[in-house]
């Protein structure tokens, strides 16, 4: 047996049921006399952000040749994981911060927030051992609540938008931590595709699309039709945007499914903060339109050089998928609540 393979077998297995077994004993302590778990309407959203987070975001991951299965393998081990940590720090809030408790509603929120571990992944896909993805899910998820916490404590960030800038902390927290591994050189077999991958890939780019309505209401109470509605149209709008710039921007004039792999979401990444203040769906046409030429143009322009100016490479390109259209989002949302 190869010593990487023996290496492999004396550490990842033993760090993953170590911290499963203090999983285990923190709930124990912590959960032992919460009572009877409580179904509610919370039901339907739990189903479709589960699917979006496992099944989207993990053949999402699948294009690269050498790392097709490893991807959706990882993304299955993050979100298990984090799931798990996410629920025992909102746990701890409930104690130690008297917040009102949820048990199902707790385990959405977990999802949620594993999906910013997920999007940081994609940025470090094929570079990150088994043990690191293990230490930044730990990690990650603790930094996340943090930054919840200070939104709503400090900023008064409402729970719906502070949940949703999930996008925007997973795609910078995971190009900051691509800076810690070299730049592959052009045309390595590890950032090859292959068309399999690539249809695999793109099937996960179907499921976060079909999804991602029912991702951005899962916290919306009373305007919960009215975030979906604006979802929709926002990512209507950004598919159609990316097949017609994609068309403009590759040399022969043939679609680019790399473009719309990443641009047919960013209509859904940018209205999730602002769907709940979206009256008009022009508005959220509008963003979603926006979002997709900043995915697009970002990722023509910007992915050649920006390895090079600041030493990071981003595989997956979650800069130009999830983080400008968060920020474009984020700004969006101030625009709205001051008019």
């Amino acid at each position: 047996m190869p010593s990487k393979y023996r290496n492999f077998r004396n550490s990842v297995p033993w760090l993953m049921l170590s911290w499963e077994a203090v999983f285990i004993i923190l709930f124990y302590l912590f959960f032992s006399g919460v009572g009877e778990i409580r179904s509610n309407f919370y039901d339907t959203a739990f189903q479709d952000v589960s699917h979006m987070v496992v099944f989207g975001l993990g053949f999402f991951l699948s294009f690269l040749k050498r790392y097709g299965f490893s991807s959706i393998g990882f993304s299955l081990l993050i979100v298990v994981l984090g799931v798990q940590w996410s629920v025992l720090i909102e746990g701890f809030v409930f104690l130690y911060g008297g917040a009102k408790k949820d048990d199902l509603g707790s385990i959405i929120k977990a999802v949620v927030s594993v999906t910013a571990v997920v999007i940081s992944f994609a940025a470090i896909l094929g570079k990150a051992n088994p043990v690191q993805l293990v230490v930044m899910t730990i990690v990650e998820i603790a930094a996340f609540h943090l930054s919840r916490w200070i939104n709503k404590m400090y900023l008064e960030v409402a729970d719906s938008a502070n949940m949703m800038h999930v996008h925007l902390f997973g795609a910078y927290f995971g190009v900051a931590v691509s800076s810690s591994f070299p730049v592959p050189q052009p045309g390595l077999e590890k950032a090859v595709s292959t068309p399999t991958s690539s249809l695999l890939s793109v099937l996960g780019t179907l499921f976060l699309w079909t999804f991602w309505p029912s991702f951005n209401s899962a916290f919306a109470m009373d305007k919960k039709n009215d975030v979906i509605y604006s979802t929709y149209f926002a990512l209507a709008v950004s598919a159609v945007t990316a097949f017609a710039l994609s068309a403009l921007t590759t040399k022969d004039g043939k679609l680019s499914m790399a473009h719309i792999h990443r641009a047919a979401l960013a209509g859904g990444v940018t209205v999730g903060y602002a769907a709940e203040s979206i009256k008009y769906p022009w508005i959220a046409m509008i963003l979603g339109l926006l979002a997709s030429v900043i995915a697009i143009l970002g990722s023509h322009f910007l992915q050649r050089s920006l390895p090079r100016a600041i030493k990071i490479h981003d595989v997956s390109g979650v800069h130009f998928t999830f983080g400008l259209p968060a920020v474009l989002g984020a700004l969006a949302q101030i625009i709205l609540y001051i008019i």
